[in-house]
């Protein structure tokens, strides 16, 4: 690979990724280009320019992505916000790193970086959709390192939530005091961990009585509720109506898809 200027994977005419360290070659972006560069891949930062504005802003990212305005909007129904950064979730990291690490060589290396090129844009547009990012704006009283920190405990509560997490475990780990962990937590996220968490065990919950035939008392139990009457409060107040008449609604849903195929 030339060591200054990154590698040029064209996915398609309207998407480009180059990998590696060095200039982009701008003769091989599509027109009118949205450009994403992702860092050094370990750092959970991912900015978005315009492609007029590329500049040595993106010399040192591994990973930079490139898609016309026009893709943008058609295949992802959005458009990010040029300008903007953002901390990214540990499982669109390990896209980025395996984009940058692909196995093989000559043609079967070519289609292995396309295709990851391509589930790394993907899950990019899925997580901002999803609002799974946390924005870099200012408009926080944390430093951007403390960012990282409350953006690594909400990672922690999202993929850990089957743990008896608290504040103070949450703390520990990601490195800050339960008093800015906690304020940090409320002004990027609009809630505290422990709603979070409720959040996280309701969907599941809500998963588990739509899947499976398992006794509400159970699946209240499973998720840290000392009684059906507690656990039947929190999930009428999330989702406006009691576990049975949900499980009822999403039964008679899946009676309605089955009849209408083999109508």
């Amino acid at each position: 690979m030339d060591l200054s200027t990154k590698l040029t994977v064209l996915v398609s005419t309207e998407i480009t990724s180059l990998v590696g360290r060095g200039e982009c070659n701008a003769a091989c972006l599509p027109a009118d280009a949205v450009i994403i560069g992702f860092g050094d891949i370990g750092e959970p930062i991912v900015s978005v320019i315009a492609q007029s504005d590329l500049a040595d802003t993106v010399y040192d990212d591994l990973v930079v992505l490139a898609i016309g305005r026009p893709a943008c909007i058609r295949l992802f129904g959005l458009m990010p916000r040029l300008s903007g950064r953002w901390y990214l979730p540990a499982d669109l990291r390990g896209l980025g790193r395996k984009l940058v690490a692909v196995e093989g060589e000559g043609e079967v290396a070519d289609m292995l970086r396309a295709a990851r090129s391509m589930e790394l844009l993907c899950g990019l547009f899925a997580a901002l959709v999803a609002k799974k990012m946390v924005e870099v704006r200012g408009a926080t009283t944390l430093t951007e390192q403390d960012i990282g920190r409350v953006a690594k405990a909400h990672e922690m509560v999202t993929e850990n939530w089957q743990e008896r997490l608290t504040v103070s475990s949450v703390a520990q780990r990601c490195g800050l005091n339960k008093a800015k962990l906690t304020r940090g937590f409320r002004e990027l996220y609009s809630c505290t961990i422990p709603e979070a968490l409720t959040e996280r065990r309701l969907e599941r919950a809500r998963e588990l009585l739509a899947q499976s035939d398992l006794p509400v008392s159970s699946i209240a139990y499973r998720w840290g509720y000392a009684n059906n009457a507690s656990f039947t409060r929190a999930f009428v107040r999330r989702f406006g109506a009691t576990p049975t008449e949900i499980r009822r609604r999403e039964s008679d849903a899946v009676h309605v898809c089955a009849m209408l195929a083999h109508a």
